[in-house]
């Protein structure tokens, strides 16, 4: 009976040990980014967008599985630096309030708010690098 349980006993820990090395690791820094974009996302965004990204009907877009959060990088991160001043439409439905540029915050933050906000609210889209930020801002 002893040699079974130590059998048994050493089978979990392999297993164990064995499962532990094969989870997919994940995206390294998203997470860092994702904490640091919440914090961005709640002192510059959160009063336009609200605390669950649903905006304000006609007046401020939604940030829940739009085409614009979980589309082009680019023209989302142009938003971000240029702001916002034509009702153009989103999803088909027009939104009048202005937004403006956020262009004095720094690349990392753009990064790390529009990497918040494309991987929460429901969404699940590639995080934005302070690299596209970057390049994205020079062309400007």
């Amino acid at each position: 009976m002893k040699k079974v349980l130590i059998i048994g006993v050493a089978l979990c820990a392999t297993l164990s040990f064995l499962s532990a090395q094969t989870k997919a690791p994940k995206k390294p820094g998203i997470g860092q980014s994702v904490s640091r974009g919440k914090k961005v996302y709640e002192q510059y965004c959160l009063t336009c967008h609200q605390v669950d990204g649903s905006g304000v009907p006609h007046l401020n877009p939604p940030l829940i599985k739009t085409s614009f959060v979980l589309g082009n990088k680019t023209k989302l991160v142009q938003i971000v630096l240029k702001g916002m001043q034509a009702s153009e439409p989103i999803d088909d439905e027009y939104y009048s309030n202005n937004m403006p540029p956020h262009n004095f915050l720094k690349d990392e933050e753009i990064a790390d708010v529009l990497t918040y906000v494309r991987n929460n609210f429901g969404n699940k889209a590639a995080a934005v690098t302070v690299a596209e930020v970057k390049t994205i801002r020079a062309k400007n």
